[in-house]
């Protein structure tokens, strides 16, 4: 059984699903490692000054921001460290959107909503309320320090949580020039086309493709290790994140109670509109709900 990294409660509206995060996806592939030929001993990587070529010790070190071509802004690490989010033990569902609205290329790293043992008929209404509506929940987590946009989705029986690029992060088709393609093609070239997809379709086995280089690498290493000369590295676990406590009252009652304060609200600023002239509200994606509560205090 994998390793949770990430433990707390996906929040929306008054509900709390206590829930952990497993990743989806396994890292396999070759490592290699620097050794020195003379003694296989690790080889490590050194800072080096890139103009006078001399080593460079941590506590020499600081981090800028190129500002103009070969002038920076440095910041010190307390400045930097004001900024990071703070570390939080929840998914706040910012909004509900049709799925077929987010692009494939804004998907980064898919995770499994594993539901705590007391979450498990609130986890069941979220999938199945998703699952028939055809909607994702969009929602930002902090994880490691480091704030992600995400979204949540059916898959199978389950949840999924799978971190999303940022917006500014994501080339448009324009952006590389591909609007710009101009060439006609047939309709005997389509026919032709379409008959050979036709003839190299087969249903999907995702087992039946894999990296052949890692293979052969790999089968080197086996042969090598008979001989006695196997190499072994172990890594450090990754520490696993406190769990917090997210009990969940009467559900049907925190349904009806997050229905109705959105009605309430949404009655207050039609009364509002009536006497003055409209604001536009915006949220900005890559604000939590807790510091938004901040922000309103």
């Amino acid at each position: 059984m994998p390793r949770s990294v990430w433990k707390g409660a996906v929040s929306f509206g008054l509900v709390n699903i206590p829930v952990s995060l497993v990743s989806a996806t396994a890292r396999h592939g070759v490592d290699f490692d620097w050794l020195d030929k003379r003694t296989l001993d690790p080889v490590g990587y050194k800072r080096v000054n890139k103009v006078t070529g001399k080593e460079v010790s941590n506590k020499d070190i600081v981090k800028g921001v190129e500002h103009e071509k070969g002038e920076y802004i440095v910041l010190s690490n307390e400045e930097i460290q004001a900024f990071l989010p703070e570390t939080t033990h929840t998914v706040d569902i910012l909004a509900f959107v049709e799925a077929h609205d987010i692009s494939i290329l804004h998907f980064e790293k898919p995770y499994y909503l594993m539901p705590e043992k007391s979450a498990e008929k609130v986890y069941t209404l979220l999938h199945e309320t998703l699952k028939r509506s055809g909607k994702v929940g969009v929602a930002n987590v902090v994880m490691h320090t480091k704030q992600h946009l995400a979204v949540i989705m059916p898959l199978g029986d389950g949840l999924v949580l799978n971190t999303l690029r940022w917006a500014n992060e994501v080339r448009s088709i324009a952006d590389i020039g591909l609007d710009e393609l101009e060439a006609d093609v047939s309709k005997r070239e389509l026919d032709m086309a379409a008959r050979l997809v036709d003839e190299m379709t087969e249903s999907w086995h995702p087992e039946q493709y894999y990296d052949t280089f890692q293979e052969r690498v790999m089968d080197l290493v086996a042969r090598k290790a008979r001989e006695g000369k196997l190499e072994t590295i172990n890594s450090p676990e990754p520490e696993e994140a406190p769990p917090r406590s997210a009990d969940v009252i009467d559900l049907t009652e925190l349904l009806r109670q997050s229905l109705s304060g959105k009605r309430i609200a949404t009655e207050q600023d039609d009364s509002n509109a009536k006497n003055k002239a409209p604001a536009r509200r915006t949220r900005r994606a890559g604000t939590s709900s807790s510091k938004r509560r901040k922000t309103a205090k």
